[in-house]
C-alpha cells in the first residue's frame, strides 16, 4: 500500500492518471504533449505509477501504451472505506458497442492484480461455472452449455452471455463479452484473461477490446470482479454486492 500513496502525493501523477482515464492507451508521446513537463519527467512519473501498479502498459511494435489500472484503488476502498458503507449494487452503466474485428493490435481497456494463488487454481476460477458464481460481484449463477457461460442475476434474469473463443491452458482464455442486460440488439465486444504465475502469486492481465465510447463504466465492473476473484482465491470469501 505504501507504493499507492506515494504514488497519489503528487499533482503531476494524479493528472497522468486523469488523463489515462480519460483516455486509455496512450504513448508516452501523447502524453508528453499534454503536460509542461520533460520526456524525461513523464517517463520518470509513469515509472513510479507503474512500480504501484496503478498504470500497467503493452508493447506494439516500437510504441508503449500506458493504462490506467483501477484494481489497486479497488482494493484500498474494500479495505477502508467499504466496511463503513452500506453495500450496494453497483449501478450497470448504459452501455454501448459495435462489434470491428476480433484481432486488434490494441485493447481499449486493460487491467492488472496480482493473486497469491497456484496457476492451476486460477485457471480453475475463470472457467469452472460454480466457482465463477461464487465470485462474482452480481449473479448468483453461471450456467454453462458447451463453451457458453450464461451469468444469472439474483432475480433470475440472464445478465452477461460470454462464449470461449480460444483457449490456452492456463496461459491465456478469450472470451465475448455479451451484456445481455442492454437488450437483444446490443453488439458484443470480447476479453482476454493472460495468467502468468510469478513465485507464489499469478499476475492476472484483463484486456477488453472493441469497446465503443462512452462505456467506460466498464472499468469498474472489472475492477470488482478482479478484487472479488482475489479475495476469493486467497481467502475463500468473495466481495459480493448487495442484492
Amino acid at each position: 500500500m505504501d507504493t499507492i500513496f506515494k504514488a497519489l502525493n503528487d499533482p503531476a501523477r494524479r493528472s497522468l492518471m486523469d488523463s489515462l482515464r480519460h483516455k486509455a492507451g496512450q504513448s508516452l508521446s501523447e502524453l508528453e504533449a499534454q503536460f509542461d513537463m520533460t520526456r524525461f519527467g513523464v517517463m520518470k512519473h509513469l515509472k513510479v505509477l507503474e512500480d504501484a501498479h496503478l498504470v500497467v502498459t503493452r508493447k506494439e511494435g516500437r510504441f508503449k501504451y500506458h493504462y490506467l489500472n483501477p484494481v489497486p484503488l479497488q482494493e484500498v476502498i474494500d479495505r477502508w472505506v467499504a466496511p463503513f458503507l452500506q453495500p450496494q449494487v453497483a449501478a450497470l452503466s448504459q452501455l454501448k458497442s459495435r462489434l470491428e474485428r476480433y484481432h486488434m493490435a490494441k485493447p481499449d481497456f486493460m487491467m492488472q492484480t496480482f493473486i497469491r494463488c497456484t496457476q492451476d487454481a486460477l485457471w480453475e476460477a475463470l472457467q469452472d461455472p460454480d466457482e465463477m458464481a461464487a465470485y462474482h460481484f452480481m449473479c448468483n449463477a453461471v450456467e454453462q452449455s458447451g463453451n457458453v457461460y450464461t451469468f444469472i442475476l439474483p432475480d433470475g434474469n440472464p445478465m452477461l452471455k460470454q462464449k470461449v473463443l480460444s483457449s490456452d491452458p492456463k496461459s491465456r482464455l478469450e472470451l465475448t463479452f455479451e451484456p445481455l442486460f442492454m437488450g437483444p440488439e446490443a453488439p458484443p465486444s470480447r476479453n482476454v484473461y493472460l495468467i502468468e504465475p510469478q513465485g507464489e502469486t499469478c499476475k492476472l492481465t484483463i484486456e477488453h477490446y472493441e469497446m465503443a465510447e462512452g462505456q467506460e463504466g466498464f472499468a469498474e465492473g472489472w475492477a470488482r470482479l478482479a478484487s472479488s476473484l482475489k479475495s476469493y482465491l486467497e481467502t475463500g470469501k468473495a466481495l459480493k454486492g448487495a442484492a
